[in-house]
């Protein structure tokens, strides 16, 4: 079981080392967006940055509709890993 610190800490790691994005500004409440300036294509490339994590699990497109901070993705993360 993966926890959600993992999580927190795995997508924390790809949003600084693939957008560039300053650690510190990586916190729960951070609108993916509106804070850390992400564009529809960013996400796209964030979700095949994070396929080696997920492994074989399904993540489907439909399973991102609502998630709009880091919390809310790391929340859809722990669902698709632990279910």
């Amino acid at each position: 079981m993966v926890t959600e610190q993992q999580i927190f800490d795995e997508l924390k790691r790809v949003l600084v080392e693939t957008f560039e994005i300053n650690p510190e500004d990586v916190v729960p409440e951070a609108k993916l967006y509106d804070d850390l300036d992400l564009d529809s294509i960013d996400a796209v490339d964030l979700l095949v940055k994070l396929r080696p994590f997920v492994g074989d699990r399904n993540i489907s497109p439909n399973d991102f509709k609502q998630v709009r901070t880091v919390g809310d993705l790391v929340k859809v993360l722990d669902q698709i890993l632990n279910d």
